[in-house]
């Protein structure tokens, strides 16, 4: 690989914790990372299962926020969503969607194998320029707290042995020894832009 950073994505369905989690933590080692969403509108937990809090992608964090507290202050507290949004506006105003971005990446990880989809379909309907190779790899990682911690440090353990490598062809390698080591499988397919 280049002695420059990687060039990393981190894509999930909101782009509010588990991608968040893993730019939070990629941007502080260094990495050249952006994250999105892949959903056509930003879901968050609402009153009720089966009644989710819905904004468009165009919302900041701050007003996301803001609006949850007027709605329930100490019950968003608790579960979590509020903290999640404090550090998210630290990053970035507002979450982004993956089917408005242009940008090239060396390796695009995505949070489940639904969102892996998505981004495989839009990479393969974009019209190929550069012949560019951009790597995507699918982390299983539960939309919780804790999982989201855990696959953050699972990717950013990923980018920093890509990164050591001598190039991007030994991902397949580095795939394989965090199979046998944590027990997950992971989905990989290289396109081009």
């Amino acid at each position: 690989m280049p002695s420059s950073p990687l060039r990393v994505a981190v894509v999930c369905r909101n782009n509010v914790n588990r991608s968040m989690e893993a730019h939070s933590i990629l941007l502080k080692r260094g990495f050249h990372v952006q994250s999105f969403g892949v959903g056509s509108r930003v879901k968050l937990p609402g009153p009720s299962s089966n009644r989710p809090v819905i904004y468009d992608f165009s919302t900041t964090y701050k007003q996301m926020y803001e609006d949850l507290c007027r709605k329930d202050r100490e019950g968003y507290s608790r579960n979590g969503i509020l903290h999640l949004l404090g550090r998210n506006e630290r990053i970035k105003p507002r979450p982004e969607r993956f089917q408005e971005c242009s940008d090239p990446f060396d390796v695009i990880f995505t949070c489940e194998e639904s969102v892996y989809d998505r981004v495989m379909q839009e990479l393969w309907a974009r019209e190929q320029a550069t012949f560019q190779p951009v790597h995507v790899v699918s982390v299983g990682i539960a939309d919780t707290l804790e999982d989201a911690t855990l696959g953050a440090f699972l990717i950013c353990e990923l980018c920093q042995s890509l990164q050591q490598a001598d190039d991007v062809d030994s991902l397949d390698q580095l795939l394989l020894a965090a199979e046998e080591k944590t027990g997950k499988s992971f989905l990989h397919t290289a396109c081009f832009y």
